[in-house]
């Protein structure tokens, strides 16, 4: 399922009841029998070491009648190598064991692992309305499909793009929060001393931050649901995220074959890590573009 349909929290509750334990201490890491893997290194792959110790783990035997849980988060992240040697144990599992892969891309998992597995896709529990920035990323994201030549200038224009939205999502954060304490700092001016504003003024640029980063995650994710659609176009799957785009999404599959466009989603998630670090996010941008649309 797609980021936000809660694929770890269902995972984490089927496991904790099932051995009679807490979600918390699944998705800790701290439920006896239960194993998560997820992307460890620094290519953020799932390499086959990890495999072969979740193998090993499942062998062991348990106490009481709990089952031996694998969770595999990202698994689409897996290399190949990682899958080759994982197949086996999809196919003849331990006795008492149950395996749970999660991802928000099975496209890109090899066949052989998918017609191993029972689907379970899932949605978000919610349909949140797009932000005005992620609408106009969407427009600015279809108008790539028209072009005729995919090169430097249009992949600097879309990192462009994006970073005239993220300026604009700053700018309205700043607004509302400037607001907010202005109507603090008039009802309260009177009742109490300069040291409250200064916390406070230091409370809302911490704040401003903090919002600023969860709204341009929303905005990645836009980038993430585009090319995944482009993805289920180039593969010939059904079910589209941004039902709108179907037909500029189904015009970049035609012009990418499917190495392309998996090369270009492992490019956004280094550009989203990336993000999150203190790298200079204009840079960051333009360099993750170049890659991902040109």
């Amino acid at each position: 399922g797609p980021a936000g349909s809660g694929k770890s929290h269902v995972a984490a509750r089927l496991a904790a009841a099932l051995n009679k334990t807490t979600p918390e201490k699944v998705l800790g890491a701290q439920a006896p029998d239960v194993f998560v893997t997820e992307p460890a290194s620094r290519s953020r792959k799932i390499v086959v070491d990890q495999i072969r110790t979740l193998e090993r783990a499942l062998q062991l035997c348990t106490a009481g009648n709990r089952k031996k849980i694998g969770i595999i988060r990202d698994a689409d992240r897996m290399q190949t190598q990682a899958a080759n040697a994982f197949l086996k144990t999809l196919e003849e599992p331990p006795p008492n064991s149950l395996l749970l892969l999660l991802t928000a891309l099975p496209e890109a998992l090899p066949e052989t692992i998918v017609s191993r597995c029972l689907s379970l896709p899932l949605r978000t529990s919610s349909e949140v309305a797009p932000s005005p920035q992620e609408t106009e990323l969407l427009r600015l994201l279809c108008a790539t499909a028209e072009e005729k030549s995919r090169g430097i200038e249009g992949a600097y224009r879309v990192s462009q793009g994006i970073q005239a939205l993220l300026n604009s999502i700053r700018e309205q954060i700043r607004e509302e929060h400037a607001a907010s304490l202005k109507r603090e700092e008039i009802r309260y001016r009177h009742t109490t001393d300069g040291g409250w504003l200064s916390e406070r003024e230091d409370y809302y640029k911490a704040l401003t931050e903090s919002v600023y980063r969860e709204r341009r995650s929303r905005l990645i994710e836009t980038l993430f649901l585009w090319w995944a659609d482009v993805l289920r176009a180039r593969v010939a799957k059904a079910g589209r995220a941004l039902k709108s785009c179907t037909e500029a999404t189904e015009k970049i599959a035609a012009q990418l074959n499917t190495a392309a466009v998996l090369k270009r989603i492992r490019r956004l998630e280094e550009m989203r890590d990336q993000l999150n670090t203190t790298a200079q996010e204009a840079l960051v941008l333009e360099v993750g573009c170049l890659h991902i649309f040109r």
